[in-house]
């Protein structure tokens, strides 16, 4: 479809956090703000995302997805949904909740001791 996992990942936080900054959507998609820049250029690039100035603020930009960007999402949303049905072929609901909340603790202990490490350091 033209996009990669990454920027997938994007387009998908940013529908969930329209008009978030920068330093935010790399918070969320957990990158560095760098790489979520390069990889926020390569999306305005092809037109399907675009910084907008910040009224509060002259030095801050926006992310907002085009209607291009909109209706792409759209599109793969069907892919992802029958990806993760062949995932998920045969695990009960009750099974994938528990496996999601697991995963958020797994995550959580791990972002805990890397933030220590970073206190440490």
């Amino acid at each position: 479809m033209g996009v990669t996992r990454p920027q997938w990942q994007v387009l998908s936080a940013l529908r969930r956090h329209e008009g978030i900054k920068q330093g935010g959507l790399a918070e969320i998609l957990e990158v560095e703000p760098i790489t979520a820049g390069r990889m926020i250029d390569r999306l305005q690039e092809a037109g399907l995302v675009e910084r907008r100035p910040d009224p509060a603020d002259r030095r801050v930009w926006r992310l907002c997805m085009t209607d291009r960007g909109r209706e792409l999402l759209d599109q793969i949303r069907p892919l992802g949904d029958e990806t993760s049905e062949m995932a998920f072929e045969g695990v009960s609901q009750s099974d994938r909740l528990q496996l999601y909340e697991t995963l958020v603790k797994v995550r959580a202990n791990l972002a805990r001791r890397a933030d220590a490490e970073d206190c440490a350091s």
